[in-house]
């Protein structure tokens, strides 16, 4: 059977993923001089309450090529077929890494690296589609065209209450124009292509979860849909009750907002992902 592997911002549930066989190789975060594997050495929520209390803002790295060649090597004792999901190239190195541990590899594999152009569940949803497949006996061909025809097909939007750890951290980027009042406004982000972009700011968390309502709401159809949080389980299962008319709400994933992310946008986090249309 085709194993499955992704990276740590994929934020897929532990349980599907160990349901569905993925990999999931975790990234990195660091307090100063301490480095924790994410969800691994530090847990989500553990991440959270320390971010809320450090003095030092925490910083990310990727995923090693040495890192992902054991895996690669690992899963070459039980397959011969390994397709790679990544977080998106332009969100960090996950994507390249990947390619080069392929190259580095000595055991015969045939492994696929596929850049996903999403993070969080909007690259989760992709790897579960991939990982269905892969149960369901498609062969590495099958399951790469598919996952290609799905990545255009994912949309995701994210909002927070504050842009001041994306400045902290120095990666504003294209988000600078939603600047304004830092503590008065919520930022909508969404992912256009692989890279996180601007999509308006509201006032007030209630107007944000409308935003993403309405967002959820314009699709005609959706095959996959995921809710996301950081620190507000509650004010997230509402959301998911709000959105069981054009979803079924045992249908909806729902996960937290990994610390690599989660480092960006702080705490107070909701997301919505959905894979539109039919499958």
């Amino acid at each position: 059977m085709v194993k499955v592997v992704t990276d740590s911002v994929s934020d897929i549930p532990a349980n599907v993923a160990q349901e569905l066989g993925i990999t999931v190789v975790p990234e990195y975060v660091c307090f100063g001089t301490e480095e924790y594997r994410d969800g691994i050495d530090l847990s989500t929520d553990d991440f959270y309450k320390r971010l809320a209390t450090s003095p030092v803002l925490p910083t990310t790295s990727a995923i090693s090529p040495s890192d992902i060649l054991k895996v690669f090597n690992g899963l070459a004792e039980e397959t011969d077929e390994i397709v790679v999901v990544a977080l998106s190239s332009k969100f960090g190195a996950a994507y390249n890494n990947a390619l080069l541990a392929k190259e580095m590899m000595e055991k015969r594999c045939q492994v696929e690296v596929i850049d996903s152009l999403s993070g969080i569940m909007g690259l989760g949803l992709i790897v579960i589609a991939a990982a269905q497949l892969a149960q369901g006996g498609a062969r590495l061909d099958e399951i790469v065209d598919e996952v290609r025809a799905i990545v255009p097909r994912v949309h995701v939007r994210m909002t927070f209450d504050t842009l001041e750890y994306l400045r902290r951290g120095g990666r504003i980027g294209k988000a600078q124009g939603l600047m304004g009042s830092l503590l008065k406004i919520n930022p909508i982000l969404g992912i256009k292509d692989g890279e996180a972009y601007p999509i308006d700011r509201v006032r007030g968390r209630s107007k944000a979860l409308d935003y993403l309502h309405d967002f959820v709401s314009s699709f005609p159809t959706i095959s996959s849909l995921a809710v996301e949080h950081a620190t507000t389980p509650d004010e997230a299962e509402m959301f998911i009750d709000r959105l069981d008319y054009l979803f079924p709400k045992e249908r909806i994933y729902r996960s937290k907002v990994s610390p690599v992310v989660g480092t960006h946008v702080g705490p107070r986090v909701i997301a919505v992902s959905l894979v539109e249309g039919n499958r």
